[in-house]
């Protein structure tokens, strides 16, 4: 809801019975600063997820946002918007750390690109509430709701099970069985256990520096995809889109319903995609989501930067008018079945245990400054030589993440997150049936050998 709600908020703020007089330049800095909030959020993400742990931080995440909704629907002056915006941008980077670490860690690998890609479901439905209710009711309304919703969290997460991997990485074996035993519904986890524990072993014996997010192999492939699939779901126009929609569709003249209800129809619609790629994508992969949603986003940007050019050149559009609001709803619907779900669930799977915290936080800085580049292009752009530029520029980024995945991203389908640190460092993985032995066997190849001389 806090990611989504600049778009709406804005657009309330500048009624004339707005209860915050904001300057031009507020306008602008309301965006901004939910992004310097995420970057801020950076080192205490670091501390807190190897320290206090992924199921805390989520709890800690939830206050934080409790508070600031709270500040944002009692703020009589844009001070106080902007403490909360840059508050709730802090919560949600750890949040956005924590949660995918914590699911992946729990999660069977048969099911775990389902389970992950409900976190972006979640985000999508609170974008939606925003969308859908933000235009229609008092200033405040939405913040009781925000409120609402993560007190729930605070009540029932507590007595969630906690990250097996988390609590043998503390030397708690006794408390990891019985956690993974709550999470299996079974007492015969016995297998799976020393599965978990030979790779936590096995991960923590690598060093933990941030230097070896580079000096690894597994590591520095995985930062890379991680960097290119950040900037890819930005650079894409995601965020230009659910923080300018309103402002996007008034200046394409698109006149075949207001941008409200375009608001909530484009809500809506990237909520459905991202349902269904959630159910198949354990099914069909993540690469194949990937590449087909990375072309057809880009084609979609293409057609909206064209319709642009031509209305710039003061060629006659109004009988294609329809185009700009054709081409933002498919692009939520293909943007989110693909590109806007996968890369979080990736997140979780590529780095080992020993740099996962690091490595998940290296990767939303650079979530996050894409986040704030793609925002600043799009506004410098649009003001100096219009709008059809950036979107150009996002078109040619998104047809490029198309050719980069099916060249360099691995296939983490059905895999379990050992066996993705062995592909990633290019080691064929023992059969599974001897995957409890697969720390020892791994130990004793000569690959391992040269990666310990290497620094890998």
């Amino acid at each position: 809801m806090n990611y989504g709600w600049s778009a709406p908020g804005i657009q309330v703020l500048k009624r004339e019975d707005s209860p915050i007089h904001l300057e031009a330049n507020d306008y602008i800095w309301l965006e901004s600063v939910y992004i310097i909030g995420g970057i801020a959020g950076l080192p205490v993400t670091i501390f807190a997820v190897d320290r206090i742990g992924r199921k805390w931080c989520i709890l800690f995440s939830a206050t934080v946002s409790v508070m600031s909704w709270l500040l944002i629907g009692l703020a009589d002056r844009v001070e106080y918007l902007y403490v909360a915006r840059f508050m709730v941008g802090l919560s949600g980077d750890v949040a956005f750390v924590a949660a995918p670490m914590y699911i992946a860690e729990i999660a069977d690998e048969k099911i775990r690109g389902f389970l992950a890609g409900i976190i972006y479901v979640m985000m999508l439905i609170g974008i939606l509430i925003i969308y859908a209710v933000a235009p229609y009711v008092s200033f405040y309304v939405p913040s009781i709701i925000g409120a609402a919703l993560a007190s729930i969290q605070l009540v029932t997460f507590p007595f969630m099970p906690d990250s097996p991997y988390y609590l043998l990485s503390k030397q708690k074996p006794e408390r990891a069985r019985l956690h993974l035993q709550r999470l299996r519904g079974s007492e015969n986890v016995a297998s799976e256990f020393e599965e978990i524990t030979a790779a936590v072993k096995r991960q923590q014996a690598e060093k933990g520096r941030p230097q070896d997010l580079l000096l690894s192999k597994g590591s520095r492939k995985a930062v890379l995809i991680m960097i290119v699939l950040n900037g890819a779901q930005h650079l894409s126009g995601i965020s230009v889109f659910l923080m300018n929609l309103h402002e996007i569709l008034l200046a394409a003249d698109s006149v075949y319903m207001s941008s409200e209800i375009a608001g909530i129809l484009f809500a809506s619609l990237m909520l459905i995609s991202a349902s269904v790629a959630d159910f198949v994508i354990d099914k069909f992969g993540r690469k194949a989501l990937l590449i087909t949603s990375s072309l057809l986003t880009g084609l979609c940007l293409l057609v909206l930067a064209i319709f642009f050019s031509l209305k710039k050149s003061d060629m006659d559009v109004d009988g294609i008018s329809w185009i700009p609001l054709v081409s933002v709803m498919v692009y939520a619907t293909v943007f989110k079945f693909g590109l806007g779900i996968v890369p979080i669930v990736m997140t979780a799977e590529l780095f080992s245990a020993k740099v996962k915290a690091l490595g998940m936080t290296f990767s939303d800085l650079f979530y996050l400054l894409f986040a704030w580049i793609s925002v600043e292009v799009f506004q410098r752009l649009a003001i100096t030589v219009g709008y059809d530029i950036p979107f150009y520029v996002f078109s040619a980024s998104t047809l490029l993440t198309a050719l980069f995945v099916q060249i360099y991203i691995p296939e983490t389908k059905g895999k379990t997150l050992d066996e993705i640190q062995f592909i990633l460092k290019g080691i064929p993985f023992p059969p599974r049936s001897n995957s409890i032995r697969a720390n020892s066997l791994f130990c004793d190849s000569n690959e391992y050998k040269d990666d310990k001389r290497n620094g890998e």
